[in-house]
């Protein structure tokens, strides 16, 4: 049973993920890029301390580099993806930054001195396809789409820099010094461009619920959620929100899926799904959004 609420809480988190393409969308008409996520954020570190005092005490300088380097690819991420995702569809901007999956294990491999095995060269060539199909537009390629696929190797650093940097630490204080370093970022960003706040109810919902539910709520569900159910199982959970993005997309978002974009996305879920049972039991890292 409490396996069973696990997963059912981990597709919740997912769900709201992907729901966090459509919302965003609308928004960023209103709002600068940067604007809305240091929103987002400093939100996000202020209610997190407010769940959580004893983060404070557990930050020190080990805790706050070691949380501060893979923050910094986190906001890297959100920044670009951001900026994609205002260029670019929503179903098409999940999609691509769930090749994050399939690009850890890769990147993990790669640089780790170790033999790619036939299952990772059969998903990267899976993904490469899919990819190819979302994002070339003759023989040019979209620069949404391009933004949205340096995103997805920005939040494959950050992933890798948890998983080497994780053990030992508290996770709360580490996931509260990513936050917040994700704040200080587009905080800074925003500055060179003019703080723009939120001008009307609407975009403080979104950025309410970006905030509170696929920020904080999500970090809170996905911690506990992982130590009932092993990672293979949770992965192939979290990769729904791909699917949850294109599935919003459409039914709230109001875009149309082309063959061309619905067969390139299935090509990518494809491509996760090998990934994560090429893993098999060992331990399969998720970002945290």
């Amino acid at each position: 049973m409490k396996q069973r609420l696990a997963s059912l809480a981990l597709l919740a988190v997912a769900a709201s993920w992907g729901l966090t393409f459509v919302t965003m969308k609308d928004a960023l008409n209103r709002q600068s890029v940067n604007s809305f996520l240091f929103y987002r954020f400093a939100i996000a570190a202020i209610v997190l301390l407010i769940v959580h005092p004893q983060i404070i005490r557990k930050l020190n300088w080990d805790v706050i580099k070691h949380g501060g380097i893979p923050g910094l690819f986190l906001g890297a991420g959100f920044i670009v993806q951001t900026y994609g995702l205002h260029m670019t569809t929503a179903a098409v901007t999940g999609f691509i930054t769930g090749l994050y999956v399939v690009a850890t294990p890769l990147f993990e491999q790669f640089f780790g001195g170790q033999r790619l095995g036939r299952s990772v060269w059969i998903s990267i060539a899976i993904a490469t396809t899919g990819l190819g199909l979302l994002s070339l537009k003759g023989f040019s390629v979209g620069i949404g789409e391009l933004l949205v696929l340096i995103s997805a190797l920005c939040y494959t650093g950050q992933i890798i820099g948890l998983s080497k940097w994780a053990a030992g630490r508290d996770l709360w204080a580490l996931a509260w010094v990513q936050i917040a370093t994700v704040s200080i970022i587009t905080g800074v960003a925003s500055m060179f461009e003019g703080l723009e706040t939120p001008p009307d109810t609407e975009t403080w919902s979104v950025i309410l619920f970006t905030a509170l539910v696929s920020t904080v709520t999500a970090f809170i569900v996905q911690t506990w959620s992982q130590a009932i159910i092993n990672s293979t199982k949770a992965a192939v959970i979290m990769t729904m929100e791909v699917v949850f993005s294109a599935l919003f997309a459409v039914t709230l978002g109001g875009e149309v899926l082309s063959m061309r974009t619905l067969f390139g996305g299935i090509l990518v879920v494809i491509s996760m799904y090998v990934i994560v049972f090429h893993e098999g039991s060992s331990k399969v890292e998720v970002k945290n959004d």
